[in-house]
């Protein structure tokens, strides 16, 4: 099993953890790590662009003028394409972007991603993360003490003091456990786990 330190907010260690192998040190594929994150930004897409084809169109179905005699070119509907205020030929219609991809594949992944974190030194382990008052100015001052550019918290329930904090800073996000995914393990630079988030993490992808 891989030995990380336990840190408090002071970047002090209090403890040691260790880490289960079948979760936090796997052979990593970029393959792997590239086909859900693809599917993660497909899922993210509305696809609601839409645009009114001839058929949609309000207008006449009268003919416009006769066929022959006026030396003008021949016409059919005021919906055609080719006229003013007219359908569009061939424009998009509302569709689903969603790239599916095996529950095994993510929680593997997701595996992988965090053995990224460790591999590279960019996993800390905090005792807990429950603020005394809810104020930026001291969060930032604890993100500094780690020496942070972007960084991703994840805690095993809801501190309310911690994400109103961390709300207005655009470097750092903060979600629980089990909204963990791939994608934002590898958007940021560091990943801090709150201690009591790690076993339920390792539940959640071992079952």
């Amino acid at each position: 099993m891989t030995v990380v330190d336990v840190l408090n907010l002071q970047k002090e260690k209090v403890s040691e953890v260790e880490l289960k192998e079948e979760v936090f040190d796997v052979p990593t594929k970029k393959h792997v790590l590239h086909q859900v994150v693809v599917s993660q930004l497909a899922s993210h897409r509305s696809g609601t662009a839409a645009t009114k084809g001839r058929s949609k169109v309000k207008a006449s179905g009268r003919k416009l003028w006769r066929q022959k005699g006026t030396g003008r070119a021949r016409v059919g509907s005021a919906a055609s394409p080719t006229r003013r205020g007219g359908g569009v030929a061939f424009g998009p219609n509302p569709r689903k972007y969603v790239h599916k991809v095996p529950k095994k594949v993510k929680k593997t992944a997701l595996c992988m991603a965090l053995t990224d974190k460790v591999q590279t030194d960019r996993l800390r382990v905090i005792d807990s993360f429950d603020l005394p008052e809810i104020k930026t100015k001291n969060f930032v001052g604890v993100m500094k003490i780690f020496d942070v550019n972007k960084a991703l918290i994840v805690t095993e329930d809801k501190l309310v003091n911690l994400e109103k904090s961390s709300k207005n800073v655009p470097w750092v996000k903060v979600m629980r456990y089990q909204g963990l995914n791939v994608y934002d393990i590898l958007k940021y630079d560091l990943l801090f786990l709150e201690q009591s988030a790690v076993g339920k993490i390792e539940e959640a992808l071992i079952s």
